[in-house]
């Protein structure tokens, strides 16, 4: 059975150039800044993230496996958290 391909930066720009794309272009069709739009390598960003995917039909987290699935992490005293009891036993 084959491997899934591994999608890095150098593996999506090249899948998008093959589609004849751009990330400016990408931008522009979606009516984000292309600037920020860019920062997709260096910064997590839903949006840019979830518009690459669609237009490569790729699930995002395929595409950017490191930042998915999102985690909430959420720090609760311990007289809200319904298992610090059975944690401190």
């Amino acid at each position: 059975m084959a491997k899934p391909p591994k999608w890095d930066r150098h593996a999506i720009l090249g899948e998008l150039r093959r589609r004849g794309m751009t990330l400016t272009r990408l931008a522009e069709l979606n009516n984000v800044s292309p600037g920020g739009f860019r920062t997709i390598w260096t910064r997590p960003n839903s949006n840019s993230e979830a518009i690459i995917s669609t237009f490569l039909e790729i699930p995002v987290e395929q595409l950017f496996p490191d930042r998915y699935p999102k985690s909430r992490n959420t720090v609760l005293a311990p007289e809200f958290d319904p298992d610090a009891k059975a944690r401190a036993a």
